[in-house]
């Protein structure tokens, strides 16, 4: 998206944004649809995502052709059609059924500080993701995701952790993404140019 950012959120004119809260600093790009969501400070959601009912922390890197809570049908059903669920569409003395949508709702997603999630990536109802965890390239997320862990494939697996589980749980401490905005900027040089060990001595 390359573009001058402010505290105002930058939305393209080709994407669709309802009934949600955005951050400072946040981008939504081009075609990207997004309902019932917050979307925490100097996150981003690049082209052709789509992001229903989730609660998305800070400095969330999402990538193109995203879906985040990815509705289910009702499998429990004698059909998975939703004609069961939005009667009204089809006849005028039928109303929508407001119990199946309360418990979709229900099953909201959660997504931690300062996380990447990959193109193409798909999580599912009612699934966590922690802070500082990174999701590969077309993953399925079915699961919850523990912080600062990689995970990948479908469904998506741990492939390895980002740091040890003290430094996770110093970063977590550190939670340097409350940082206002001109620490962060003092702060610029280090976040390129120390290992995440060093940070942690200097700011830790």
């Amino acid at each position: 998206m390359s573009m001058k950012l402010s505290e105002n959120p930058t939305i393209h004119p080709g994407a669709d944004v309802s009934e949600s809260k955005l951050g400072r600093y946040t981008e939504v790009g081009e075609r990207a649809r997004i309902s019932e969501t917050t979307l925490g400070d100097y996150s981003y959601v690049e082209r052709d995502s789509m992001i229903w009912c989730a609660e998305i922390g800070k400095f969330s890197n999402i990538a193109a052709s995203v879906r985040i809570n990815a509705t289910n049908h009702p499998t429990w059903r004698p059909t998975l059609h939703h004609f069961t669920y939005r009667a009204s569409d089809y006849w005028p003395d039928a109303s929508h059924e407001e119990d199946f949508f309360k418990w979709r709702r229900d099953h909201k997603v959660t997504i931690g500080h300062d996380t990447w999630l990959g193109h193409g990536v798909t999580i599912l109802p009612g699934v966590t993701i922690g802070d500082g965890a990174a999701i590969g390239a077309g993953a399925v997320v079915s699961k919850n995701v523990a912080p600062y862990t990689i995970v990948g494939g479908v469904p998506a697996k741990l492939i390895r952790p980002r740091f040890d589980s003290k430094t996770a749980e110093r970063y977590q401490q550190l939670a340097w993404w409350d940082w206002d905005h001109q620490a962060i900027r003092a702060a610029l040089d280090d976040f390129r140019a120390l290992s995440a060990e060093a940070f942690l001595e200097k700011y830790g």
